[in-house]
This record gives structure tokens, sequence and C-alpha cells, in this order.
């Protein structure tokens, strides 16, 4: 078969996965990416087990790992710092193959890249149009025009891709909440357990990065577009100076100009991610909140299974809609189950949130894990190998 060629419109994380999967396949891919260079402008990122084994099927897995750090236990606090939940990482990897990695975006960034021909990857690339002349695809953009077999629009939450080709789908729609987040400056004593503390409309939550540091991140619920009145640090400061240890201590630790915040969004569902031989992949197709911790997960599980449906044919529309038909549900269900996962931590109510907490302190460890299988237990179509959780546990 004739070296095929493949347009990936976005650079972050899925796009450049689905780079690495096409070209480890024998297509020849191109990164289109509007900023002047491949970085990542973020905090932490949590990779889950479904996500080392789709970065294990890219053969980065061990790399990946290594860039990051392995807490051996995390949970759920309340606004008292008493623990409502906590998760063994070792009992996360006996079921499910891997424990949860946390690292630097930027370094799992850097992994992708390096995993790509230096001539593959075109930034200040802005596309302008993505169109179809009778014959061939053709992507217009501001290196030139691009006429390949496959175009792949990873271009985040507001994709240009899809707002082209999806010209009547719903538009973003907001969480209901705002987030923060940091990175601290190396600690002496970093806290040895991860957190998230759940709070009336708040959460404020840690977790250990390499070298002493922690990505912490916050939540509030507010109007979207509202602005703090002074800096965004101060306003952390206003809101969870006072919550239980080793919150203020975190909060003291963390740059004062080093503070992101952005309102939070998902995606309505889409009744299709494929439009002939044009495919959306990671937030273009399914922008989720990050209450799971699996936007970026999903969207490395997206481009290997992109790759695969795409491997040993040359009718590229019918492999794409294999792909829609593997990915479309499960991404949109887990969509669905952070936005609930989300409207639970955020309460507010007094008694609702007495509810909340106890209920989750009366479930057990175990039920928790199980109720995760059908997230963390994914394995790569064709790969032989089975999640060692099953459903009968």
């Amino acid at each position: 078969m004739p070296q095929r060629a493949a347009t990936i419109v976005g650079g972050g994380i899925g796009g450049l996965a689905a780079a690495v999967a096409l070209h480890r396949r024998g297509w020849r891919a191109e990164v289109l990416e509007r900023a002047p260079e491949f970085t990542e402008i973020g905090a932490g990122i949590s990779l889950w087990p479904n996500a080392l084994h789709a970065l294990e099927v890219l053969g980065l897995a061990d790399a990946v790992r290594a860039l990051g750090a392995v807490e051996a236990t995390g949970g759920v606090r309340d606004r008292r710092g008493r623990w409502l939940s906590r998760t063994d990482n070792a009992e996360l990897a006996r079921r499910f193959g891997h424990p949860l990695v946390v690292l630097h975006r930027a370094d799992l960034l850097r992994a992708l890249t390096e995993a790509l021909p230096a001539d593959s990857l075109r930034p200040d690339s802005e596309v302008y149009a993505v169109r179809d002349d009778g014959d061939r695809l053709v992507v217009d953009h501001r290196g030139g025009v691009s006429r390949p077999d496959l175009v792949v629009g990873a271009d985040g939450l507001r994709s240009a891709v899809r707002r082209a080709l999806w010209p009547d789908a719903a538009g973003p729609r907001y969480a209901g909440y705002t987030a923060w987040r940091m990175v601290t400056e190396p600690l002496a004593e970093p806290p040895s357990e991860g957190a998230a503390t759940w709070g009336r409309g708040e959460r404020f939550g840690y977790t250990a990065l390499p070298g002493g540091r922690m990505y912490c991140f916050a939540t509030a619920s507010l109007p979207a577009g509202a602005a703090s009145g002074s800096s965004e640090y101060a306003e952390l400061l206003r809101r969870f100076g006072s919550w239980p240890d080793p919150v203020p201590t975190l909060l003291a630790a963390v740059p004062a100009d080093a503070v992101l915040r952005h309102d939070l969004y998902d995606l309505p569902t889409l009744p299709t991610f494929v439009r002939g031989p044009v495919a959306l992949l990671g937030d273009a197709a399914h922008a989720m909140t990050p209450n799971l911790g699996q936007g970026a997960c999903q969207a490395l599980e997206d481009a290997v299974t992109l790759a695969h449906c795409l491997d040993g044919t040359s009718d590229v529309a019918a492999a794409l809609r294999s792909y829609d038909v593997l990915r479309r549900p499960r991404t949109q269900a887990i969509t669905r189950r952070s936005a609930r996962l989300g409207a639970v931590g955020q309460l507010s109510w007094p008694p609702a949130v007495l509810l909340r907490d106890t209920a989750a302190r009366l479930t057990p460890t175990r039920a928790t894990l199980r109720s995760m299988a059908p997230v963390l237990g994914w394995t790569a179509p064709g790969d032989r190998a089975t999640a060692t959780e099953s459903e009968s546990r």
C-alpha cells in the first residue's frame, strides 16, 4: 500500500499522540499547530491506568512514567480535613495494570514531540479552511496547502475543524464553575498523600509531582467570565487560605504569578465524530470537565484506536466509521459521568453537602474501585490482553 498522508490540526496531547500512532504504522503525518512553538501552558496532568496502557501501545509508557510521580495513596476529604475516602495506588496498579502517574503537562508534550520526525511538526500553521475539491481533501493553512488522505481535528474545545464541518453542532456549555491550577515550588516536606477537599461550592486538590513540587487545583461555583477583583493568587488566598492543612502551606509555596484560571466547559454530544475522511479527536470531539481526570486520557485512547482502525485498509472513510463506533459511546458516557461528579463536588446547600459527605464516607474502597473499572480497565482494540479488574469483582 502506498504511503498515506495525514494532516492533524492541533498540536496538543491528542494531536501529537495521533501523529505518533500513525507514524509508527507507516503514515506520513504532519501536525499543524497555530502557536509559534509546540509547548504546553498548563500545570499538572493525571495519567490513569487506561492512559498508560495507550502510551504502552505507543511505546512511550516507560519514558513517561520516568517523568512523573506515583503517590502511595490519595482520596477525598471534607471541609474539616477528615478523610471521606482513600485509594491505594498499589491496589490500583494491581487491578488495572498501571498506577496513577502525575507529571507536568509540558513533560508529556515533550515526550510526544520527541517521538516524531522534526519535519512533521509545523508550528505557526493556523488552519484557515478544510474543504473537499472533488478529488481530495484540501487544508488551507498559514504554511501553505495540504492535500492529505486523512484530516484529524484535534484542535480543542473550540475546534475550527468542528465548526467548519459540523456547523449545526451545539457549542461548548459552561459547567457552572471555574478552576485554578498551579504548581508549587519544591517543598522540604511535601505531603505524602494527595487529596481533593470538598467544601460548599468549592474544592481544593493537590497531588505530588517529581522534585518535591505539588500540583494544586481549585474550583468555585461562579458565573462564566467572572474576574477576580485583584490577582488570582489573592483570590485563592481569600477563598482557601484558612482551609485545613496542608492547603495553606501549599498556597504559600505557589509563586503569585503562576496561577492559571479557566472556566470549565464540556461539549454536548455529537451525532458522529467523523465526516468522510475527517475525524475529530480529544476535546474537539468530546471535551469534558476534569472531575475524573480523563480528558487527556481519553484523547490518548482516541489516538491509539484511530490508528488501529486505519491499519491494513485503504478505505479511510470505512475505518473512521469503525473509530466512531468504538469511541463515541465510551467518551460521551465518560463526559456525562464527569459532569455528574462535578455537580456532586460543587454542592453548596448544607443538607446536600452533609448527605454527600456521609455517602462518600460509607462507600467501601472496593466498591469505588469497582465502579471505576469501566473507565480504567480499557484495553486497546486488537490487544489480546484483558483488564485485570473484572466486572464480577
